[in-house]
This record gives C-alpha cells, structure tokens and sequence, in this order.
C-alpha cells in the first residue's frame, strides 16, 4: 500500500508538472505593465487598399447570393501618443507564418515594440500582410476546387512551421533542445511563440505583389514613415521605395530573407537618398533544418546590397547585433530578452536618420 501511495504521490506531481508545462502560457495574471500610464491621442485600426471583385454564390461558400467582396486589403494597427516626439511615423511589418502580434506583447508578458515606440513618442503602424491575419484571404479558388469546378493545382499552398524547426531556424537553440548560449529568447515562452504561428500563403498573391502598394499608399498617407521589415518581408520597404519612394524617410530591415543581390544599378541610385539598416542577431552560421536556407548566405548578401547603396553615395550599413556588442539574439529579435535595448539602438538611428 505504501508503495502504491508513493506511485500515486509521484504520477499525480508529475501530472502536475506537465499540466504547468503546458498551461505555462501568456494570460492576463502573467502580463507586466508600466508603471507610467501610455497616454495616447488615438488607438484604432483600418485597412489600405483593396480591390472590389465579382464573386459567383459558388464562389463565396454557396452561403450568400453572388455579388462583389473585397481582396488584397491590408489590415493597419495604430497608436499615436498623446506629445509625439518624432515626426516620423513607424511602421512594422511581419514576416511569414506570422502578423502584426510579432510586434505586441512579447511571449514572456513583457511590453512589445508596438508599445515600446509609442511611449517613446513615435506613431507607431502594425500591420498584417495581405493574406494573412485580419487581412484575411481570397477564399475563391477553394470553393472552386471543393465543388469540382477547378483542380485542386489551382489552389495555393498554406505552409506552417513546426516549433522544432522554428527552435533550430530562429536560432532559439540547438538541435538537441538546447538553448544557445547567451540565449536572448526565453526557452520558458517558446510554447507560447507557437501560437504565433499561423497558416500562410507565401506565393499566393498576385504579381506585383499588392503589400507594396498598400504599404505605399500608406507611407503617402502618413507622409513621413520608417517601414520597418522582418524575415520573409524584409524586402517590402525596398520594393515599395522603388514603386514610390514618396512619404519613405527610412527603412530598417530586420534579418531579410534572400540576398538583395537582384536589384540592378539603376534601382540602387534610386533608393541611394534613403538610409536603410539591415540588422541580423547571433549564431548566424547555425544549422537552420531547410536545405539552401542559410543567415550567414542572407547577411552576406544584404551587406553586399548596403555596400552599393553607400558607394552610390547613400546611407546604408547591413550589421550583426554582435558588432554593437549584444549576444545570443535569434531571429525572433523584437522578443528578446534585450529587445528593448535593441529598439534603443534603432530609434537614436533613426533620429539620426530621418527629419
């Protein structure tokens, strides 16, 4: 019998560590708030171009009686502090499988970029590509193929990725399951990043890509922006600039996908009058679980991109947390431990920088 207790006693603790492990995620009683209240002029969302387009019932789910919907919009989060202490506007842009919450609370509970910017007196813009998030999708080509009136080819492919890829991809940790060193990313939240996650359509949409101009028309819009990127988006601000560079005062790049090697001398003297930062965290060189995937190939082919930019007479550095003296970032650098000294850094550039 005492035995059995003692089985018991210990199934029953480890029950419970694994209820806490799992039920270790962000809720309210887990949020950190500031002691100084966020005194704002507005706070609010509406959405950036868009296009009507005639739908058949079919179309539409066989729910509604045709007619036209709109797609391509891109869904836009704001705040404006009360005394803005920058002219220019920020806008933060996600990457793949993500949203505008890349830039919110941070997995852990603590104060997100969104808000960072803000009571540092910039009008701070997220947004959520179209496609994804409340941009929502075009759901035409589904029906279609559902009610047999096209092949399933037609239809786009969502991809996700696993947290055990995003661990070793996002440079969270190693392969074994262990943290880097000097780990900026909470291991404790990394469960909680996994709800980030969301379904995405990387070639869904149609070319030219309709983010550019939405991001232009905002950038317009607003008149003086800093478009600020991250991963899979981090060429956004540049294809904008180069679609209409009107409104663009700056563009930070945080960890771009690809090379930046495709733009040809023409493009580059276009963008030569706006300074762009391209920013990569740690360990670069790690394993990343994707055949041809490298952040080592990425940072050195953006900084290849700066290099032209500065010899064509701009204002443009593409450089390693490292250099700046921060270790054991990950991909994932706005939710860093050090995010905040991080964002410390990108506003005295921007300062600097912009008007």
């Amino acid at each position: 019998m005492r035995i059995y207790n003692w089985v018991h006693g210990c199934l029953i603790i480890l029950l419970m560590q694994l209820c806490f492990n799992i039920g270790n995620a962000q809720r309210y009683s887990s949020l950190q708030f500031e002691n100084e209240t966020l005194k704002l002029k507005g706070v609010g969302s509406f959405y950036v171009g868009g296009e009507q387009e005639e739908q058949t019932a079919l179309d539409l789910g066989g729910y509604s009686t045709p007619g036209s919907v709109t797609v391509h919009q891109m869904y836009v989060n704001f705040m404006i502090p009360k005394k803005r202490k920058h002219k220019a506007s920020v806008v933060m842009i996600h990457g793949m499988n993500l949203s505008g919450k890349t830039y919110e609370t941070v997995p852990d509970g603590s104060m997100g970029w969104y808000e960072y910017f803000v009571r540092k007196g910039f009008a701070t813009y997220t947004v959520d590509q179209v496609g994804a998030g409340r941009s929502g999708f075009n759901q035409k080509a589904y029906n279609q193929v559902q009610a047999g009136k096209t092949s399933a080819g037609v239809q786009q492919i969502f991809h996700r990725i696993s947290d055990d890829n995003s661990w070793i991809n996002f440079r969270f940790g190693l392969k074994n399951g262990d943290a880097v060193a000097h780990a900026q990313y909470d291991k404790a939240t990394a469960t909680e990043f996994s709800k980030q996650s969301i379904p995405f359509s990387l070639f869904g949409l149609p070319d030219p890509n309709p983010n550019y101009l939405n991001l232009s028309t905002l950038a317009k819009d607003l008149k003086a922006v800093v478009l600020m990127s991250h991963s899979q988006s981090g060429s956004f601000p540049i294809e904008t600039a180069l679609l209409d560079a009107q409104g663009i005062q700056a563009i930070i790049m945080l960890e771009p996908g690809g090379m930046g090697d495709n733009y040809n001398d023409q493009q580059v003297a276009k963008l030569k009058d706006i300074p762009v930062l391209v920013l990569f965290g740690d360990y670069l060189t790690n394993e990343t679980g994707l055949p041809g995937h490298s952040w080592q190939d990425y940072y050195e082919g953006w900084q290849r991109f700066t290099n032209r930019l500065e010899a064509a007479g701009g204002t443009a550095r593409t450089l390693k947390l490292t250099d700046l003296g921060f270790k054991g970032n990950s991909h994932m650098l706005m939710q860093d431990r050090n995010n905040q000294q991080i964002a410390d850094y990108l506003i005295k550039w921007i300062t600097e920088n912009t008007e």
